[in-house]
């Protein structure tokens, strides 16, 4: 078990791929936004990848373990101590009986992943632990972590001193800006070349207004096609309204002219068009930025974001560790 001493800003139960199968449903994913980092730290204690552990976004938590355990964190810097002891990233660690992991402010990234050998054994809800906050189901009683919970763990024997090899790490950005690619559609024939050039050249800043459902992006105006100004009523009434239809996880979902990409908690369907799509080894970096940081895009095809996903989870594996 692990006490909660302090909850951090939103620090939750994850695995991965989250909750399939059920969006039809109104239940999305959720599960880590930075997979890469999640499953990375799992494959250091030993668990599969896809094992529950901990997300920690902007501030981390204050943990007290009640057994001897391995650890590792992954992802943000968030000066992470055991017991005042600086506690490295990237790497499996020892951790013994009433001994506390201190995390504080995100330093470099935004989240954080802790794994514990055995992996985290809150019930799974729908084949997942993942936590989903609106619906208040998965994770701890379908809740970020609070004050006095205490966190199941499962049996497992970690190996300490394993470490990811610098060139399988996700290479998180200390400049601001990142690069993101993306692919056309569902919905690009509605926006006009001149709007397509505009969005692919174009700074677009995170907005503080963002969260686990959907990322706002702050930039220039959309101009459309004829698709989108000369079309039967049931479409709606602004250029960027399409009768109800599914969104791709991942879409930038066009509401009016604000875009808003659709991140692990957002909704399966509605009235607006999506012109572009993030493909999903491209999520770690929108895990890993912050509100006023610029994201650039890049499209690239669906058959280039396939190959990225393959390279993606083959790095999510032993290969990476030394």
């Amino acid at each position: 078990m692990i006490e909660v001493l302090k909850p951090g800003l939103e620090t939750s139960v994850q695995d991965y791929p989250g909750r399939i199968g059920f969006w039809n449903q109104g239940f999305p994913p959720s599960g880590p936004m930075d997979s890469w980092s999640f499953r990375l730290a799992n494959v250091l204690v030993g668990n599969q990848p896809g094992a529950a552990g901990l997300e920690a976004q902007y501030i981390g938590p204050t943990l007290k373990f009640q057994r001897d355990t391995v650890i590792a964190l992954t992802g943000a810097d968030m000066g992470a101590k055991l017991d005042d002891a600086p506690v490295p990233l990237w790497r499996s660690i020892t951790v013994k009986a009433g001994q506390v992991l201190a995390m504080g402010a995100a330093r470099v990234g935004t989240r954080c992943y802790l794994a514990i050998a055995g992996g985290i054994a809150t019930d799974p809800w729908l084949g997942s632990r993942s936590t989903f906050h609106q619906a208040g189901v998965g994770g701890m009683e379908g809740s970020a972590l609070k004050l006095g919970h205490v966190v199941p763990v499962a049996a497992g024997a970690g190996t300490p001193g394993r470490e990811v090899k610098e060139s399988a790490r996700p290479p998180i950005r200390t400049d601001k800006r990142w690069d993101v690619e993306v692919c056309a559609g569902p919905n690009d024939d509605w926006i006009d070349a001149a709007g397509q050039a505009r969005f692919l050249s174009a700074d677009w800043k995170l907005s503080a207004k963002s969260n686990r459902t959907g990322f706002r992006l702050d930039g220039p105006e959309w101009t459309f096609t004829e698709n989108a100004t000369n079309k039967p009523p049931e479409h709606g009434s602004l250029p960027s309204n399409i009768i109800d239809h599914g969104y791709p996880l991942g879409a930038i979902n066009l509401a009016g002219q604000t875009p808003i990409i659709l991140v692990n908690d957002g909704p399966s369907m509605g009235g607006f068009i999506n012109p572009y799509t993030v493909p999903s080894a491209a999520f770690w970096k929108l895990g890993q930025s912050k509100p006023g940081e610029i994201y650039n895009f890049r499209q690239i095809s669906v058959a280039e974001a396939q190959a990225m996903a393959r390279h993606l989870k083959a790095m999510c594996t032993e290969a990476s560790i030394i």
